[in-house]
């Protein structure tokens, strides 16, 4: 095997997947992508003692069409995945998941941008084919745990794991990962939570992994050139149906586009209407009319958004909460106005206006450290 212990002993690689039983006695699957990061999973898996079966689902294969490698979970990226198992020395399976990743992510983000909403397609997939198919596939192979490569921690509370946010805030994934139950979070192990990426980079070197410096995805898997439009277009052509550009204040015309779904909310450039007194952000997208409507920054301020199919992890704390309305967004105060969680109606309300809050992202609730749970953005209501 090669030799990772340079850098991590057997009985720490042991306690970062906090196994019920001797690492010896255990199996660890792992969620392979092709990745830097569930690469190095798989050799901390192995490096822990532990029996490593590797599974990779096969989601979408946008390669052929792009003359690109996909960003994960196809392509060339199986391939990575399946060297990776071979240098390490661990079964590796991949299943063919196209069909159902078609149906319950990539047709729910063309309907999403064609209703005029913002979606987050990898909480889709976190939601959809990547945990709920893998932890039947993993308690089929009766492994003690499902492992990953995301940046985030599981810690022990008094009642039970919760969910925390990763060490290094540049790397947190805790935002895609609120779907998460309580008792997937039992199952589930995230033991580069604690790591920093230069860390893991360097374990990847030290276990001969052929891609230890292979950049990280940068792109929805699906649609890994950046042009979400063409991707909707294609599914649903009559998102490319034009329309007028209006004033949300005044109703006055101020340019034409060629379909809302190159439009979302907050977006200030690539409008083509120059000439007005003051910057205007697109503010609301009406798909039934076709109209993208524009205002000042001001219109963006949000006093409170209702959010729904919330999911709760672990009670909630007596504690001053926050939230992030977008992944790259900094946590806010916020107060909740109902319980959270059961798939549950819930609205949020800040301590202070909060700008482009857009219905089809999601609300992730924190109370510090901890990931609370959340719920998709429905409605919002403005501050003026």
């Amino acid at each position: 095997m090669p030799d990772i212990l340079d850098t991590l002993t057997a009985q720490d690689a042991e306690r970062l997947f906090d196994l019920p039983r001797p690492a010896a006695d255990s199996t660890i699957v792992v969620a392979m992508s092709g990745g830097v990061d569930s690469s190095v999973v798989a050799a901390l898996a192995v490096a822990s003692g532990a029996k490593v079966i590797g599974i990779t689902l096969q989601l979408y294969d946008y390669g052929a069409a792009t003359g690109r490698k996909g960003a994960c979970c196809a392509g060339d990226d199986i391939a990575d995945a399946r060297a990776v198992a071979d240098r390490l020395g661990f079964a590796h399976y991949v299943f063919d998941h196209e069909s159902a990743f078609r149906e319950d992510v990539v047709e729910q983000f063309a309907d999403d941008y064609l209703a005029g909403r913002t979606p987050v397609p990898c909480i889709r997939c976190n939601m959809g084919p990547k945990f709920t198919d893998l932890f039947a596939m993993a308690r089929e192979l009766g492994a003690d745990c499902l492992a990953t490569g995301h940046y985030v921690r599981r810690v022990m509370g008094p009642v039970g794991p919760e969910l925390h946010r990763a060490h290094d805030p540049a790397r947190d994934q805790s935002y895609f990962l609120y779907a998460t139950t309580e008792d997937q979070l039992a199952y589930l192990r995230f033991p580069l939570g604690g790591l920093p990426k230069s860390q893991v980079r360097d374990l990847a070197g030290d276990a001969g992994l052929r891609n230890a410096a292979k950049p990280d995805s940068q792109d929805i898997c699906f649609v890994p050139d950046g042009d979400y439009a063409k991707i909707v277009k294609s599914l649903r052509p009559e998102g490319g149906r034009a329309g007028r550009i209006v004033h949300a204040q005044t109703g006055e015309h101020l340019g034409d586009h060629r379909g809302v779904i190159h439009y979302t909310v907050g977006q200030r450039r690539g409008l083509e209407i120059g000439g007005q007194p003051e910057p205007l952000y697109v503010v609301e997208l009406d798909a039934t009319s076709a109209e993208v409507r524009v205002g000042p920054k001001a219109m963006l301020a949000t006093r409170a958004a209702r959010i729904v199919e919330t999911n709760r992890i672990g009670p909630l704390p007596d504690a001053p909460l926050t939230a992030k309305v977008r992944s790259l967004a900094k946590p806010v105060p916020v107060v909740l106005d109902g319980p959270l969680g059961d798939n549950a109606a819930v609205t949020l309300r800040f301590e202070q206006p909060e700008y482009g809050v857009a219905p089809g992202q999601a609300a992730v609730i924190y109370a510090g450290e901890r990931v609370l749970g959340g719920g998709w953005i429905d409605t919002t209501e403005p501050a003026a």
